[in-house]
């Protein structure tokens, strides 16, 4: 498909995933993410999808669970406080190794919040919400065309690795319409051979067994050792980022999502005004590209970390930097989208604080 299509953010997610051959959806309806479900309600049920407005976000993710066991391809979304919702779920799923995908537009919060654009919900996204030594793969679009781009990814990575993964976008990108392409994608090919799965065919085999509960320490803890094996070839095979105006930069801006999309508009004025600055966009939220945000640190004086919350990716940034620069923190709270105005006077008070010290001689012989 090589259309250009005018879509928002939410409907292009949607459209892609019946492209992508999502047999099933288990979704309830929450602010701003219910284009989703209203979407794959009409063309998704159309064009073969089982799609269900069930009665709670704990009842999706649950038949998520099922349908996921099933070795169906099969997705949620919600939005922030849906998503809290599903944490128990997402931890019987993680553990159970089951791919599956999961959207959240998120909102601001805490509690029921403002259904304005936030990024609140990192911690939640990447150091696994519900209980127990987990991860999620969290892919953040910064985009209408990742939107879409992602859930392809999203669904092939879930498959490849047996985990569920997450795309983690905000209310303006969910509701932003942008130009999308939906590049040519045959399911049929994607799709992988699920021999675990509970079909309910026992010929020539022992019946499947899914479950997340072991009650002997010594099983549990070879799931777990088995489940940090599979994180950490996560962690080294599907780190993903962008780089933007880093090659001569002497700071760096680190933002994902709609936020960096404002860093960019940043880069753009502060060239203008002699300022070498240039953008990390960490697309991988987990895993994260630590040894990049590393090998940058070598080069640039300091590091602005802008986000939509009180500063949670900023404390992935200061792991990668491990104290060799200054790194400082811009955010608004509450649905406010930063500007990129306030965005360049932070960064210019991060400049004032890392320019190099003059001596006391040559002090004296400039007073002098």
């Amino acid at each position: 498909m090589s259309e250009v299509l005018l879509m928002e953010g939410n409907e292009a997610a949607a459209e892609a995933a019946i492209l992508a051959g999502c047999d099933a959806y288990f979704g309830y309806p929450i602010t701003p993410q219910s284009e989703v479900i209203e979407y794959l309600a009409d063309q998704g049920r159309k064009r073969g999808m089982v799609v269900m407005q069930v009665e709670s976000e704990v009842a999706a993710i649950n038949m998520v669970y099922g349908a996921a066991g099933a070795g169906a391809r099969v997705m949620t979304s919600s939005s922030s406080p849906g998503i809290s919702l599903m944490q128990e779920g997402l931890s019987y799923i993680a553990c159970a190794e089951l791919p599956c995908l999961l959207i959240n537009i998120n909102r601001g919060g805490p509690g029921l919040g403002t259904i304005q654009p936030s990024q609140g919900d990192y911690f939640q996204s990447v150091k696994g919400g519900g209980h127990g030594d987990y991860h999620l793969i969290v892919l953040a679009p910064a985009s209408v065309q990742e939107m879409a781009d992602y859930v392809y990814l999203g669904f092939d990575l879930a498959d490849k690795y047996r985990n569920p993964v997450l795309i983690l976008a905000d209310g303006a990108l969910g509701q932003m319409m942008e130009k999308v392409i939906f590049p040519d994608y045959d399911p049929k090919q994607r799709k992988i051979s699920k021999p675990w799965a509970t079909t309910g065919k026992t010929a020539n085999r022992p019946p499947n067994v899914i479950t997340s509960l072991h009650l002997q320490s010594e099983d549990m803890e070879k799931i777990n050792i088995h489940l940090q094996e599979k994180y950490r070839q996560i962690e080294k095979n599907e780190v993903r980022y962008e780089l933007i105006s880093t090659d001569d930069a002497e700071y760096l801006l680190v933002a994902y999502g709609l936020s960096a999309r404002i860093c960019q508009r940043v880069i753009e004025i502060a060239r203008q005004q002699g300022i070498k600055v240039g953008l990390l966009r960490p697309i991988s939220l987990y895993p994260y590209p630590y040894e990049m945000v590393s090998k940058l640190a070598d080069q640039v004086r300091g590091i602005l970390v802008v986000e939509m919350n009180a500063g949670q990716m900023v404390e992935d940034v200061r792991l990668g930097v491990n104290g060799k620069i200054p790194v400082d923190f811009y955010g608004r709270m509450g649905g406010i989208i930063p500007t990129p105005e306030d965005t360049l006077t932070s960064l210019k008070k991060l400049m004032n604080k890392t320019q190099p010290k003059k001596s006391s001689e040559k002090l004296i012989k400039e007073k002098v």
